[in-house]
C-alpha cells in the first residue's frame, strides 16, 4: 500500500509537536506543520512568504498556496506531511471544496491535491492533563522548550500560572469535543486511521514513530538514534492542578 502523503489529525497539547519533529528528524517522511493553521488565505501567503503575489483568481490563488505547501511539506522525501488541529478543519475543507467541487468528499479532495494519504489520529486520553497543559500555555506563554532549556515557541510574555477551574473546565469539554469531531468524521468517511496515544508517544517516542514509517511504507529503521527535540513542561504545578480540579469535580458531581 504505497502513500504519498499523511495526515495527523490531533487537539492542542496532545504531543503533536513532538511528533513532527521526530518524523522531520527521520529524513524520510517529510516536514509535517500546521500549514493551514489559521483561517485566512492572507494568513496562509504570508506564511509561505508570498504575501506580495497577485493572483488572477481564486482558485490560481488556492493552487499556488496548496502546492507550496505540498513542496514544503514534502521536503524533497516524496512524502507530504500536515498536522491537522480540529479546530483549523472547517476552513481547510472548505477551501479544498473550492478546489475540487466535483469530489464528494474531503478525503478525495486531500487525495487529488497531496497524493494518497495516510491518516493519524493523534489524541491524550486524560483530558484534564490535556486542559491542564492547554491553560498553563496559554498564562505564561511558553509552548516548546528544547532538552537543554533553551525556549523553542513563546506566544506571550512571562508570567506566573493561576489556577482557573472554569477554565479547565472549558478546555476538557472542547479537546472531548475535538475527538469526537475526528472520530464522526472518520466513519463519515469510512476511514480508519491509524491511532497513536499520547502516553505511548511520551514513553516510547521512537516506537511511535517506527510504526508510522512502517504503515507509510518506510524504512523504520530510519527513526533509530533520533534525539528528542522537545522538553516535558508538565511539573509539579501541572500535577497539583490536575488533582485539585479532578477532587474539585468528583465533590461537585456527588453534591451534598
Amino acid at each position: 500500500m504505497s502513500y504519498q502523503a499523511y495526515v495527523i489529525c490531533t487537539s492542542p497539547r496532545s504531543g503533536s509537536t513532538l511528533l513532527c519533529k521526530l518524523l522531520a528528524a527521520t529524513g524520510q517522511a517529510g516536514d509535517p506543520q500546521s500549514y493551514f493553521h489559521k483561517a485566512s488565505l492572507d494568513a496562509w501567503q504570508a506564511h509561505f512568504g508570498l504575501e506580495d503575489a497577485v493572483f488572477p483568481g481564486e482558485r490560481e490563488r488556492l493552487s499556488t498556496l496548496f502546492e507550496t505547501a505540498r513542496q514544503r511539506g514534502s521536503a524533497g522525501t516524496g512524502i507530504f506531511g500536515l498536522r491537522l488541529q480540529r479546530g483549523s478543519f472547517d476552513f481547510f475543507a472548505s477551501q479544498l471544496k473550492t478546489i475540487h467541487p466535483e469530489l464528494k468528499s474531503l478525503s478525495a479532495r486531500i487525495e487529488a491535491v497531496f497524493g494518497r494519504p495516510l491518516f493519524i489520529h493523534l489524541t491524550r486520553g486524560d483530558k484534564v492533563a490535556q486542559a491542564v497543559s492547554f491553560v498553563k500555555a496559554s498564562q505564561t506563554g511558553l509552548w516548546h522548550k528544547a532538552p537543554d532549556g533553551t525556549e523553542i515557541e513563546r506566544l506571550a510574555p512571562p508570567q506566573e500560572p493561576s489556577y482557573d477551574r472554569a477554565r479547565i473546565r472549558q478546555h476538557v469539554e472542547e479537546m472531548t469535543a475535538y475527538d469526537q469531531a475526528w472520530t464522526d468524521w472518520f466513519k463519515d468517511e469510512d476511514l480508519t486511521p491509524l491511532r497513536i496515544r499520547y502516553d505511548e508517544l511520551a514513553l516510547q517516542p521512537v516506537a511511535a514513530v517506527e510504526t508510522i514509517l512502517r504503515e507509510l511504507g518506510l524504512d523504520p529503521k530510519a527513526a533509530a538514534g533520533i534525539e528528542l527535540p522537545v522538553a516535558r513542561l508538565s511539573d509539579k504545578t501541572n500535577r497539583e492542578w490536575i488533582e485539585r480540579f479532578k477532587a474539585e469535580e468528583t465533590g461537585s458531581s456527588s453534591g451534598p
